[in-house]
């Protein structure tokens, strides 16, 4: 394979990288390139994966227990065999799926409807042509396939199977420059020829050796076993190789064995992981359990052209991307915890993190410094001295012990004072602190007037500093001359800071930058105010914030997804670090990016770090346009071959297309619905799309690949076209004109119909009418002859009215003579010598005032103009007594009290305290009038 430019410098850098970081001549577990590890619950199937290969297509296809694993990238697919036996291998050619089975080997292929069908080609050697063989190798020489068990070798060429059976066990083929070499366990190695088996190389050396492989590398072969090691066979003559990795691969038992295009190889082994060294057999990396590998028994291996290596485990799968120049230090014992920053001082490499202070010892293993124990927030070289800020205070590191200078809890930032010699002022839980370099030694103060925790410093001149409260706030704060006194400490929340919550303060090309919950602002000395920064918010996005040091000329940026490395202020994106190497480990809010070098730089995680140098970009690898994988109308399948313009049924349940791009990487689709010109693009949660209640009409989906960097491919379009409901189709229109044709004839004979009844019915309805006329007119009469009679009534009620009324005022006037008549009696009472005759009759005119036979012809009366106005009354107040009517009656007459106590027989007060004892009984209320009452009581 021949390597391209970028590629070479890739390698190059890789090496460089190794050469920087390490002391000796083999590298150590911890150390390895990125790598991502797939259980079970990812990929659903069996824990063992036998085999593994990788289709033109991109499609990745495994071997596994449960049957053919397909990955496109995004998603995994399970493709058991119709008899579940478990597959052993695997090798993917063309548009083919070879696989070999337990007593069974055939291919998959797939077929319009875009799925995998499979056919066998061992079905014509049964019954008895393959008993009792697994086949676990399969391998392509020029036009024919290869199939091994341990008994036999099938070449299936043409569409027919040659057998061959070596004398021995057959333990793996080879094929070298188009020769096919066969390994036995007894015999030596043979080699295929004119369809016969010679002997090629049969030394005792190889006997029971359990030959793994065979390649060449320019004029000898290499010949690896399980056990005994790597040998080399030049001129007939077979000698070990002599190598870093020959008694590591003796050691930990070789299983599989690979080689990249530059020559670097591959050893998968049972006991530790896999090994890569260089052409030489040099270790560079080795991959297992300790640097984060899910198992250490590799069962398969491949790698792709674009040196990306997939290992088949006993538990579970694993990619290592060996062309990335990105190298991972992983602590999976858990003791380092989450590392907060990292530096290397005199040639160590010192890692600070929650748990204390560690560094790397000559053979990159994790050594604790005693002490250390709690937060390390930040190391630092300064003036030829490392400092570490730690949560009990701050140290200087000497000979990988710890001296305590300053007891000021909390260490988080230093900053050199400008213009100064010698002069650090150092953020802390308890505010700022000066550190200065004397002759003698380190000197510390603590500056005052502030104790407020502050995490981000940065100084705008020689006396002025800018500090960002840990959690809330935002400050100026002012020094005197000599740095021992803060002058002044001013709170910028109130002058135009979007939110004091959260903020950040940098120093970017000179300005004084604020990076809060709301965006990105800037500090306008002019205005004594905090303004808003639009060139950082659009070139940096409102939700990012930068995480390198100041002191770095290319700004590394956090967004969501990604980190960005920029300068500034030209915007020029030099490099990506896509969040696959980062997810779920950096420390929210405390993301960390230090300088080990000119070009070298570590990213802080969990349980480690990762190396990389900004001056490349290794994901510039371009995505692949996406193709449908499927597509479904109403759950069903349709050929993906004939598709050009997909029709519809008017009322379709639901289109379903699912896209793939396998050789993308680390991607996601996003589709789109309209023109060109008009496109939106919306990201898909998954590999599928589903549409439905979709209106008649023309449209065109669109579908392209994207990923976290905001990389995009070519789009594919997909043209779809709902057919209308039948009513808006050719019969429904003919079928609509018929119904109007017809309606109109109905209409017509109807409406011809109608006239004729409504004429009908006019003669009618004169007719009845005229009934109607001479009915109303007799109704008119006797209604007048009934108010004839009810005016004579009223004639009547109102002669008895005034009759009553004469009545009752004929009672009064005489009742008032015998009053008149009674007092001046009394008055000369003395004159009557019979004082019996004087109270007889006094007592005879008492007798005719209250005449109770007047009384009755009068209630007679009453009654016959009132009508049962006493009894009604009665029933509705029954507490009401005779006298309590009588003056009723009066008051229904409308009589004055003065016109009622004559013929009461009482006086005017006697007359108002009867009226207060009858509103009482008939519960009236205070403001309601006795005389209305009696009126209008019906």
């Amino acid at each position: 394979m021949k390597l391209n430019g970028p590629i070479l410098l890739r390698l190059q850098f890789c090496l460089a990288l190794l050469s920087c970081l390490f002391f000796q001549n083999r590298l150590e577990a911890q150390y390895a390139p990125y790598f991502q590890n797939y259980d079970l619950s990812q990929y659903n199937a069996g824990n063992q994966n036998w085999g593994i290969s990788k289709a033109d297509d991109g499609r990745l296809y495994v071997a596994n227990t449960k049957g053919l694993l397909e990955f496109d990238g995004f998603k995994w697919t399970l493709n058991p065999l119709p008899n579940k036996t478990t597959i052993r291998s695997v090798h993917a050619v063309d548009e083919r799926i070879y696989i070999g089975s337990y007593e069974e080997f055939g291919f998959w292929e797939r077929n319009k409807l875009g799925q995998l069908s499979y056919t066998s080609l061992s079905e014509s050697l049964k019954p008895k042509g393959i008993l009792n063989q697994e086949f676990w190798q399969i391998i392509t020489m020029e036009d024919a396939i290869i199939f091994r068990s341990f008994l036999n070798i099938y070449v299936y060429k043409n569409g027919e199977i040659k057998k061959f059976e070596p004398p021995s066990t057959v333990l793996s083929c080879s094929v070298i420059e188009g020769v096919l070499y066969i390994s036995t366990l007894t015999n030596g190695i043979f080699t295929l020829k004119d369809d016969q088996l010679i002997s090629f190389i049969d030394h005792k050396d190889l006997v029971d050796a359990k030959i793994i492989t065979i390649t060449k590398k320019n004029d000898q072969f290499l010949i690896s076993t399980s056990l005994r090691g790597i040998f080399k066979y030049k001129n007939g003559v077979l000698s070990p190789f002599k190598a870093e990795i020959n008694p590591i691969i003796k050691e930990q038992q070789l299983n599989e064995f690979s080689e990249m295009g530059n020559g670097n190889m591959i050893f998968g082994t049972i006991k530790n992981g896999v090994y890569v060294t260089d052409p030489d057999g040099k270790l560079l990396f080795h991959i297992h359990k300790e640097n984060g590998l899910i198992n250490n028994t590799v069962l398969s291996q491949f790698i792709d052209d674009d040196d990306q290596l997939w290992l088949g485990l006993d538990n579970g799968l694993a990619s290592a991307d060996l062309r990335s120049p990105y190298l991972f230090y992983n602590d999976v014992s858990g003791n380092l915890g989450a590392v907060y920053d990292v530096i290397k001082y005199k040639n160590t490499v010192y890692i600070g993190s929650n748990t204390g202070l560690y560094y790397l010892d000559k053979d990159n293993a994790l050594q604790f410094i005693d002490g250390s124990q709690g937060q390390v927030w930040d190391l630092n070289e300064i003036e030829g001295d490392l400092f570490c800020g730690h949560n009990n205070g701050t140290y200087l590191v000497k000979d990988k012990q710890l001296q305590l200078i300053s007891p000021h809890t909390g260490g988080w930032v230093m900053k050199k004072v400008l213009g100064t010699s010698k002069t650090y002022i150092q953020g802390t839980y308890a505010g700022l602190v000066k550190f200065k370099k004397e002759p003698a030694g380190w000197t510390v103060k603590h500056l005052g007037q502030t104790t407020m925790p502050i995490r981000f410093l940065v100084l705008e001149d020689a006396y002025t500093a800018w500090a960002a409260h840990a959690y809330k706030g935002l400050y100026k704060v002012k020094f005197n001359n000599s740095y021992d006194t803060i002058l002044e400490v001013r709170n910028y929340e109130k002058k135009g800071l979007w939110s004091p919550y959260n903020v950040r303060v940098n120093a970017i090309k000179n300005d004084i930058c604020i990076k809060t919950n709301e965006g990105w602002q800037k500090y306008e000395p002019l205005l004594d105010s905090i303004v808003p920064y639009p060139l950082l918010n659009e070139n940096f996005g409102k939700n990012s914030y930068v995480i390198s040091e100041d002191d770095i000329t290319t700004l590394a940026v956090k967004n969501i997804n990604k980190i960005n490395f920029k300068t500034f202020p030209n915007n020029g994106l030099k490099s990506s670090l896509s969040n696959k190497y980062f997810k779920k480990r950096l420390i929210l809010g405390y993301e960390n990016i230090s300088k080990l070098n000119d070009s070298l730089f570590a990213l802080s995680l969990n349980n480690g770090f990762m190396l990389f140098d900004t001056t490349l970009n290794p994901d510039s690898a371009p995505l692949q346009e996406p193709y449908f994988e499927s597509i479904l109308i109403n759950k069903q399948r349709i050929a993906l071959d004939t598709i050009k313009t997909l029709e519809l049924p008017n009322k379709f349940q639901a289109l379903t297309v699912a896209l793939t791009s396998p050789k993308s990487k680390d991607y996601f689709f996003e589709y789109a619905m309209g023109s060109l010109d008009t496109l939106h693009w919306y990201k898909m949660e998954n590999d599928k799309l589903e549409f439905s209640n979709i209106s008649y009409g023309d449209y065109e989906f669109r579908f392209r690949t994207a990923n976290h960097l905001g990389k995009k491919s070519a789009s594919r379009s997909l043209m779809v076209k709902v057919l209308p409901p039948w009513y808006r189709s050719a019969p429904g229109y003919l079928l609509f004109i018929a119904l109007f044709v017809s309606t109109l004839t109905l209409f017509y004979y109807l409406h011809h119909r109608k006239i004729k009844k409504e004429q009908m019915l006019l003669h009618l309805k004169f007719e009845e009418e005229q009934k109607i006329v001479l009915k109303e007119k007799a109704i008119e009469n006797e209604r007048r002859i009934v108010e004839l009679k009810n005016e004579s009534l009223q004639n009547e009620v109102k002669l008895k009215s005034k009759q009553l009324a004469n009545t009752a005022m004929a009672l009064v006037k005489k009742n008032e003579t015998l009053l008149e008549l009674k007092r001046e009696i009394l008055l000369h009472r003395n004159s009557f010598e019979n004082h019996f005759s004087y109270k007889n009759l006094i007592k005879k005119i008492d007798t005719s005032i209250s005449h109770k036979d007047e009384w009755k012809v009068f209630e007679y009366n009453f009654n016959q103009v009132h009508e049962e106005f006493f009894k009604d009354l009665k029933s509705k107040h029954p507490k009401l007594n005779a006298k309590d009517l009588r003056i009723s009656a009066y008051i229904k007459m409308n009589l004055s009290t003065k016109e009622i106590a004559p013929l009461l027989n009482i006086s005017l007060r006697g007359v108002e305290t009867q009226r207060y004892r009858l509103r009482a009984k008939l519960e009236l209320d205070s403001d309601q009038s006795l005389t209305d009452y009696l009126l209008n009581f019906k």
